[in-house]
This record gives structure tokens, sequence and C-alpha cells, in this order.
């Protein structure tokens, strides 16, 4: 009877095992690969181009709460048409397999806040703000409210001087 416990333990740990490295390696939200420069550059020539700004997320598959804040985004249609009205945006990777060190240096080391972090720069490539996600949770994940509020607030309108009258 022992024995047969055993077994069956065995292969309940095994299958579980699997299943979780399966469930962990099927998030691909960023890539490792990807030229972060030419990404960067070419969400700025399109956000000049719309009026728009660029929002980069720098964060890492490995980074709950970078899979967390792009899901809340993806199932929130309201943040998710602010920030396509007003971004063009850009996950950039920092994981082990590529940390990016020449983007982030440029960016002003912005890693140092945690992850996920977000850049804001305007249509010339110019960094506006660094946000230290952890400022926009609420209880366990990100609030709406707060979510809402950073990106009304470095929207390209939020900056025009007509609308700060």
């Amino acid at each position: 009877m022992k024995r047969i416990a055993l077994i069956l333990f065995a292969c309940i740990a095994l299958a579980g095992s699997s299943y979780a490295q399966t469930a962990k390696e099927t998030v691909k939200l960023y890539n490792p690969e990807a030229n972060a420069k030419a990404d960067i550059a070419k969400a700025v020539a399109k956000a000049k181009k719309e009026g728009k700004h660029v929002f980069i997320q720098v964060g890492g598959n490995w980074c709950p709460w970078c899979i967390a804040f792009h899901k809340l985004v993806d199932a929130t249609p309201e943040l998710k048409t602010l920030l396509n009205d007003n971004y063009e945006t850009v996950l950039l990777n920092y994981s082990k397999e590529n940390k990016n060190e020449a983007v982030m240096a440029e960016l002003g080391y912005p890693g140092r806040f945690g992850y996920p972090v977000f850049v804001i720069l305007d249509g010339n490539g110019q960094r506006l703000h660094t946000q230290n996600s952890a400022y926009l949770e609420e209880g366990k994940g990100h609030s709406v409210k707060k979510v809402t509020e950073f990106l009304t607030g470095w929207a390209p309108a939020a900056l025009k001087p007509e609308n700060n009258k």
C-alpha cells in the first residue's frame, strides 16, 4: 500500500511540476532578442507623427507584476483605450538573457525603481518621466484609478500650456 501511495505521489508531483513549468513558459510578453533601441526609435517616430508620447514598460517574462499590469490593461477597456489613444507602447525586456544595459543607461537606469517600471518619452525621444509602478498599486495589484490618473497626467494633451490655465 505504501508503495502504491509513493508511486501515486511521485506521479502527481511530476505532473504538477511539468504543468508549472509549462504555465510559466507560456508567458512571452517580452522578447529578450528584440532590438530595444530600434523598437524605441520606431515608436518615437510614430508618436511624433501621430501627436502621441511613448510608453515604455520595462520588465520581463520572469516578473509577475509585469504580467499582471499587462493583463490589467488588456482586461480594462478604458485603460486600453487611454493607452492606445495617447501612447505608442514598447515592452522593454530586462532579463538575465538580455539586460539591455545601453538602453537602460540612456533611459536613466529606470530599473532602480523595480519592475515593472514605466518611462514616458515625448515625440522627440526626450524622457519626460520615469514612474515607479509601486505608487500605482492598491491592495494586491495595480489600481485602475491610479493608472488612469498616471496615463492621463502624462498624455500629450496634459502637457499643453492651454490645458493648464
